[in-house]
């Protein structure tokens, strides 16, 4: 049976697609990425499966149950804002939510104990929530989703403005938490996180643009890439208008340039190097990263 699934489901708020049509299952056990920048619908994916929205279209089910108001006391949340109680402290925290999911004052302090060991936070436990790191208050979120051990945990962009230390133990322990069982699904707008999704979904304003493990995804991509050395961001101007350059993006202090016949835009971009006096600049053939590939689809619109 898949923990999450959506057919064919659609969603507008005021006239505006906050969801067009999405169809996709989320196994048990996986550790699944839903993809994509600012509105591109990863919220209202989330909050749909946790019964809070309904869809215009479609079916939406949750641990097999389309009564997903039901279903969610099996499921934790993790939002994309802090919205815990600043001025209680960690584990007043922990025993007001405890007890809002109807636990025994004994049962919260076993599972609170249990929730702030696993996230590092056991020693913070008497420490005003207000006054921990951007971190440390996700991972005061997180345990606080763990409280009632529930089988699939969702995750909203959760490490947004967290440091990158803080970030790479976040996933440690989501990892650590797949690997006992639970099922994982995450929002994220970055790719290096992608890269950590068992499978991901690509979505960009309401849309599906693709889905697959990363090897499935790249294997799909129709162009080659080039890498170039330069950091001007006005290059992207006149390198995207080169003969055999479909596109030309800046990543960092490179220009990966897409194309199709490596030999024949190398020709070209060499000529013009000199005609603009840069004399010889590095340009190597890379493999296309998820970050190529996202781009390539949300400017096309399409699916691969």
């Amino acid at each position: 049976m898949a923990a999450l699934t959506y057919r064919g489901v659609s969603k507008q708020f005021e006239g505006r697609v906050a969801l067009s049509k999405v169809e996709v299952s989320v196994e048990a056990g996986e550790i699944f990425g839903f993809i994509g920048p600012d509105g591109a619908g990863k919220t209202t994916l989330i909050r749909m499966a946790m019964g809070i929205v309904d869809p215009d279209e479609g079916t939406c089910l949750l641990l097999g149950s389309e009564d997903r108001r039901r279903a969610r006391v099996h499921a934790g949340y993790v939002s994309q804002i802090f919205s815990l109680y600043t001025a209680m402290t960690v584990m007043e925290n922990i025993s007001l939510f405890g007890a809002l999911y109807g636990a025994s004052k004994k049962e919260v302090r076993r599972a609170g104990e249990s929730a702030l060991r696993r996230t590092g936070l056991w020693p913070f436990r008497d420490r005003l929530a207000g006054n921990l790191s951007g971190g440390m208050k996700q991972k005061l979120a997180l345990a606080i989703g763990l409280l009632h051990t529930p089988t699939i945990l969702f995750l909203d962009e959760p490490t947004t403005g967290v440091d990158p230390v803080a970030r790479r133990e976040f996933w440690s322990m989501l990892y650590d938490l797949n690997k006992s069982g639970m099922t994982i699904v995450v929002s994220t707008p970055y790719m290096d996180e992608a890269e950590l999704c068992t499978r991901k979904l690509f979505i960009s304003r309401g849309k599906v643009l693709d889905l697959g493990t990363s090897h499935e995804l790249l294997s799909r991509y129709p162009h080659r890439v080039l890498q170039v050395g330069l950091r001007d961001r006005r290059a992207k101007e006149w390198l995207s208008t080169l003969p055999g350059v479909v596109d030309a993006n800046l990543f960092g202090a490179q220009y990966h340039l897409v194309v199709d016949d490596v030999r024949f835009a190398g020709t070209a971009l060499e000529r013009e190097f000199s005609a603009r006096g840069y004399g010889e600049l590095p340009v190597k053939e890379i493999p296309p990263t998820l970050e190529d590939l996202f781009v390539f689809l949300s400017a096309t619109g399409e699916r691969v």
